[in-house]
């Protein structure tokens, strides 16, 4: 049986090593990225300058591929288990909202439906329900996208689409109890964003609207704080929809409507984006929808930002994570996969949606190294060799494509 996740009391947190490490976090806005590192293959606009919304950010932690999207250095993640915000990736569906919804945060509205008394809920009256924090990888659904040889649409991500993050909220099943419970016949859970919308166009082709099984209910949790602050605009605040071992875009910003329906929303972003559709092709409700993430792991450092290492013992480390299961191992491969060690788990284990960092131990002589790391999770699953080719470039948890060369002289 794989462990429970961690949901832990918010009081102990704030008594326990999960407040050090937030506060940690939040301290630490991480190292500066060294001079050799490159951006992302085909990343136009891995210069571009830090977009006003956030503007707070480390730029030289990041690489900004656009307004919308930006992406942690491989460099950069250290060797924390949170993530900081100075250093966590961006992806945005749409622009974010104009800055006065923060304004008066407890004031948020929410829509609560499919169940035996809907309403609508402020977020100052969900604090009052309870509060409840979880350690959880956000990762963008297209994380590993600059791997796939065909190059597919959208963002080039490396590894940088990803983070770990604890969020502080009331779960999602505490809030359904209130309301006398959900529906008969009711399949789905139903987040919708509250994003201004382009007027003179069609709602449902470009609105935030995302479903996934109602067993998800589970787990998921209506979240006001992210690392132990107030979540900021760029993250979804004042209310983010957070569904831990799903990818990124399932985990809605700026939520304004949770819904328990039968069928799936009918909003383009659901039918028809984040489909696993074939090579060549265009998305489809007939096919997979991007939800569950899977087990997969890479090596951040050292020599991951092009420098030249002298020979010497090493400390190769990087991050696990199982999506729905926790991490049993992770195994290292200092000869691009021919053969296998065991790496260390370091750190806390957070529960079994937050990542692992591990550690293996080598001395490289001079020479060049591809590096490779392989997670195996709580459940028997291997990260696997190879992709799984599609046309939006979803879902890379390969392992060659995820190994790095690194230099020694």
């Amino acid at each position: 049986m794989s462990p429970q996740p961690v949901l832990l009391p918010r009081r102990h947190w704030l008594a326990g090593s999960g407040a050090a490490l937030a506060a940690a976090a939040l301290a630490r806005t991480g190292p500066a990225a060294a001079a050799g590192e490159t951006p992302a293959p085909g990343a136009a606009g891995a210069t571009k300058p830090l977009p006003a919304y956030a503007a707070w950010k480390d730029p030289s932690s990041l690489i900004v591929h656009s307004s919308n999207t930006i992406e942690t250095r491989r460099s950069a993640f250290g060797t924390g288990v949170i993530t900081p915000f100075g250093q966590l990736y961006v992806r945005n569906n749409l622009p974010a909202p104009d800055a006065s919804i923060l304004a008066e945060r407890d004031a948020w509205q929410i829509s609560i439906e499919g169940v035996k008394n809907p309403r609508q809920l402020t977020l100052g009256e969900l604090k009052r329900m309870g509060i409840e924090t979880t350690a959880m990888v956000l990762q963008c659904s297209g994380n590993g996208r600059s791997y796939f040889p065909d190059k597919p649409g959208g963002t080039p991500w490396q590894v940088g689409a990803a983070g770990c993050v604890l969020w502080s909220g009331v779960p999602v099943r505490w809030v359904v109890d209130a309301l006398g419970g959900v529906d008969p016949g009711m399949a789905y859970l139903t987040g919708t964003g509250g994003e201004k919308l382009p007027d003179g166009i069609d709602p449902k082709s470009v609105i935030v609207e995302r479903s996934v099984p109602a067993s998800a209910m589970a787990d998921a949790m209506l979240a006001w704080e992210m690392n132990g602050v107030p979540i900021p605009l760029a993250h979804g605040g004042p209310l983010r929809l957070v569904v831990p071992g799903y990818t990124g875009v399932n985990s809605v910003k700026y939520v304004k409507r949770l819904a328990f329906t039968a069928r799936e929303s009918d909003a383009r972003i659901m039918t028809h984006g984040y489909r696993l559709s074939p090579p060549g092709g265009k998305g489809d409700p007939s096919q997979p929808s991007v939800q569950e993430m899977s087990v997969k792991s890479w090596i951040n450092g050292p020599g991951t930002d092009g420098t030249r290492l002298k020979a010497a013992d090493v400390q190769i480390h990087g991050v696990a994570f199982g999506g729905m299961h926790a991490v049993a191992k992770v195994e290292v491969s200092l000869d691009a996969g021919k053969t296998w060690q065991l790496a260390r788990l370091a750190g806390p284990d957070l529960g079994r949606f937050a990542w692992r960092q591990f550690v293996f131990a080598a001395r490289l002589p001079a020479g060049q190294f591809t590096l490779a790391s392989r997670a195996t999770d709580a459940v028997g699953n291997v990260q696997p060799e190879q992709r799984m080719e599609n046309a939006g470039g979803y879902n890379n948890t390969s392992w060659a494509d995820h190994a790095v060369k690194v230099s020694v002289a």
